[in-house]
């Protein structure tokens, strides 16, 4: 095995930067809140691990062996799994950070108004491009589950720190994704997508993220309200 190989992990692991910053510098901890995370994480990723092993069946996506381990579960390379925890960890870790730095900007209407904006242009670009499977299950399941985010009215209220959680997990997303398209470690079939590239890979990546992280923090945060686990002080 060559260094190469380490490439993809490398890059997953450098998203774990913002969080070991945030940390040290501003004392963000949330350690005891994993009981919440980690059963969103599971639920979360098992989706987007089936959707993996789905398209890369239909050859929508494919890993480049040269830069991944070729260790690979139920067809998809150990670094994917991976990259379900680490990049949704890191963007729960900027959201809890944004509750204790902006604990009092709140725009509850602004951003129901931009999920409903955002719920129509999904649901449109899902119909638009629907002969295309990455892009039609991708704007069609962000469209849908954000539906329900919206219209369920328990979420409305973390709606301005999850936008602002997304936007700053924009940056290092695509900084890294545009590396490993650049890298060739993740290629896409043009002729699924709308072969329209942001920093060389498909702008559906930006949807793909959004309900990612979507998913895992409306849990996170369900089951922290709910409280199922019983809270201890470290």
């Amino acid at each position: 095995m060559e260094f190469k190989n380490f490439s993809y992990l490398l890059l997953l692991l450098s998203y774990l930067v913002i969080p070991a910053i945030l940390g040290y510098r501003h004392k963000v901890r949330f350690a005891f809140r994993l009981r919440y995370l980690i059963p969103a994480t599971i639920f979360a990723g098992a989706i987007f691990v089936m959707w993996d092993r789905r398209f890369i069946e239909m050859d929508i996506w494919s890993f480049n062996p040269v830069y991944t381990s070729g260790i690979q579960w139920l067809k998809v390379p150990v670094e994917e799994w991976l990259s379900f925890i680490v990049i949704p960890w890191s963007a729960v870790y900027i959201y809890e950070w944004l509750k204790i730095r902006f604990e009092n900007f709140e725009k509850p209407r602004l951003f129901v108004i931009i999920s409903l904006i955002g719920f129509a242009a999904l649901a449109f670009l899902a119909y638009t491009f629907r002969q295309n499977m990455f892009s039609f299950f991708t704007f069609f399941l962000s469209a849908i589950y954000l539906g329900y985010t919206v219209f369920r009215n328990r979420f409305r209220k973390n709606l301005t720190k999850f936008y602002l959680a997304y936007f700053v997990s924009l940056l290092p997303f695509t900084i890294l994704s545009g590396i490993a398209s650049r890298l060739e470690i993740v290629n896409y079939n043009p002729q699924h997508t709308m072969n329209i590239n942001l920093a060389d890979f498909p702008v559906e990546k930006f949807a793909y993220l959004f309900l990612l992280l979507l998913i895992n923090i409306t849990i996170y945060e369900y089951l922290s309200e709910r409280r199922y686990f019983l809270d201890f002080k470290l």
